[in-house]
């Protein structure tokens, strides 16, 4: 084992991106972390050729590291790099036909681990940046082998296998749920039922939070004394892990979807809306293909940040190598994101994918599953362009971040992600509901200008109704849209009768607000909920002035969450739309004080 020096951490950062260029650039981030000394491009140099010598030493080809327009490259495969073999293993593994041959696969990549990552450099880059990516690997592999052995009925060899990963990482709730599944199935009930109290009790005190929908479905039969019996794809126990019916999608009915297109969104969450090819069929995952990334049409509103980003993407600069767009359930992220990568697909020669990160029914995707959503291969040489489409976790993303020397990585998210945001230096936008001036462009560009100009003031009434927001705005224009018969004025009095039960369209019963609002509310805990209705209902024009002190973090969370912004004038301030909601849909709630945090 090689000793930690700048050396080893320049070896580290060319093996862990193997057979691509690395810019120099990052190369001198990742071997002094620090401020670069004006000499280090002469020291890289040095660094190259030390382990150019060290190789001979050993008999290795001379040109194992090249240099490269830019930067070094170094060549390894899966013959002389256990990284590699174990990717390639998995990869495999993925694809095979059977669960024998994907349990051997899966055992065969775990076997090359030995012991935590880069635990002789000292790159603190690296342990940033490349560390959970590689850590992300190995857990997701094992979760999947763990889910074979129970799916096979091997539950004692399962226990073996997760019993340590859920004591190391209580984090990771899957664990737990394997380990309490395993230890039901081996005839262990007593034990199943307090290792849950134990994984309940610790999320309650350390995140306010109750388990996941799945660990309490589980609970729930282990207390029936359910037999979960051996299972396949289509057994009781599938049934009872999957949730019962996706209550609502996040669509993305943003402010750039023409109206002839709204009714072919569908679940599971955010769409964008140029991708109507890829929403009419789904593989046999139940995911929609990732779709083409074309330009959206009817695209309005948010001009500075959509320079801003422009601006980023087009630099090609790798501190501008991950931005996250955040807002409410809705409000355009994922369309926001296609059209900038439209609009610089110039600087990405190397190809643009989009890539679903959640189920249809919000769960998020684990990370075999969003790889094999990546396309067969490469449109070409060059810099990259990613999007995560609706993220749920920053645990969820890091592995598949594109490294600064590959390409840029376009993370949306309901959430801030401010983790994320604080360890990798993140561009963030924040997207908000529309202007007046931009709503009133929307219903310009959705119903025609002849249209608009006969109902100025019914145009501008409709606006405000639907609180500037791109969900109602988009649905309101629809019907108009199908109805060319109807003025504008008479949409916005039937609609203000009942606004959000009438905000949706009738042959998409998921292009709904009530819907999407009850599907993002189910996404938090029950204190969560409760905090959001109260505040929601306490605050009538939707400022959120003072709470008591030990309650912060409860709004904290909430806009994290995506429930509420922050001002001015006020510190936090609660969306119009979201307001008329707690005041009428949410279930009600017993205490009229806020939890504490």
């Amino acid at each position: 084992m090689l000793q930690p020096s700048k050396p080893t951490n320049l070896l580290a950062t060319l093996l862990i991106h193997s057979g691509r260029v690395v810019s120099a650039n990052y190369l001198l981030d990742t071997v002094w972390d620090t401020e670069p000394p004006a000499t280090a491009r002469a020291a890289l140099q040095s660094c190259v050729l030390r382990l150019r010598r060290l190789f001979a030493k050993y008999g290795i080809a001379h040109d194992t590291i090249e240099s490269m327009p830019g930067g070094y490259r170094m060549g390894a495969d899966s013959s002389t790099l256990d990284l590699a073999s174990f990717r390639a293993l998995v990869g495999s593994a993925e694809v095979a036909t059977d669960r024998a041959t994907e349990s051997r696969l899966l055992r065969q990549a775990l076997s090359l681990w030995q012991g935590p990552p880069l635990t002789n450099v000292t790159s603190q880059t690296l342990h940033r940046d490349e560390v959970p990516r590689l850590t992300e690997e190995r857990l997701s592999a094992l979760e999947r082998l763990c889910d074979i052995e129970l799916e096979q009925g091997r539950c004692r060899q399962a226990l073996a296998e997760v019993w340590e990963a859920a004591r190391r990482h209580p984090e990771r709730e899957r664990f737990s749920e394997q380990l309490i599944e395993a230890l039901y199935r081996s005839g262990r009930q007593t034990e199943a039922l307090v290792e849950f109290e134990t994984v309940r009790e610790r999320l309650k005190e350390d995140l306010g939070i109750d388990p996941g929908a799945a660990l309490q479905r589980l609970h729930l039969a282990i207390l029936r004394g359910e037999d979960l019996g051996s299972p396949s794809p289509g057994d009781r126990r599938a049934a009872l892990l999957r949730p019962p019916v996706p209550l609502a999608p996040e669509v993305d009915t943003s402010d750039h979807t023409p109206p002839a297109q709204v009714r072919a969104l569908s679940p599971p969450v955010e769409r964008p809306a140029d991708s109507l090819s890829c929403l009419t069929e789904t593989n046999e995952t139940g995911q929609a293909p990732s779709p083409a990334l074309g330009p959206v049409p009817c695209f309005a509103g948010r001009a500075s940040q959509l320079a801003v980003l422009r601006d980023v993407l087009s630099a090609g600069d790798p501190q501008g190598s991950l931005v996250v767009i955040s807002g409410a359930p809705g409000i355009g992220k994922t369309a926001f994101a296609l059209q900038a990568a439209h609009l610089t697909q110039q600087a990405f020669p190397g190809g643009r994918s989009l890539l679903r990160m959640t189920h249809r029914d919000g769960r998020p995707l684990c990370v075999s599953e969003i790889r094999a959503q990546f396309p067969p291969g490469r449109d070409g040489s060059g810099r990259r362009l990613l999007i995560l489409d609706d993220a749920v976790t920053a645990e969820q993303i890091r592995p598949l971040l594109l490294p600064a020397s590959e390409g840029t990585t376009i993370v949306t998210s309901r959430c801030r992600l401010s983790g994320l945001a604080a360890t990798h230096g993140s561009l963030v936008l924040r997207l908000d509901v529309l202007t007046e001036e931009e709503a009133e462009q929307l219903l310009i560009n959705l119903l025609g200008a002849e249209r608009v100009t006969n109902e100025p003031d019914a145009m501008r009434a409709l606006a405000r109704l639907c609180g500037f927001f791109p969900l109602g705005l988009r649905i309101a224009a629809a019907r108009l849209t199908t109805r060319p018969h109807l003025g504008i004025a008479d949409c916005a009095r039937w609609l203000s009768e009942d606004l959000l039960s009438r905000l949706h369209l009738p042959d998409e019963p998921h292009v709904s607000v009530l819907r999407v609002l009850d599907s993002a509310l189910l996404r938090l805990s029950p204190e969560l909920r409760e905090a959001f209705v109260l505040l929601a209902t306490g605050a009538p024009d939707g400022l959120v002035r003072s709470v008591p002190p030990a309650s912060e973090g409860i709004l904290d969370q909430l806009g994290e969450a995506g429930f509420i912004e922050d001002g001015p004038p006020t510190p936090f301030r609660i969306h119009a739309l979201f307001r008329l909601y707690a005041r009428q849909h949410a279930p009600g709630t017993a205490s009229r004080a806020l939890p504490r945090a």
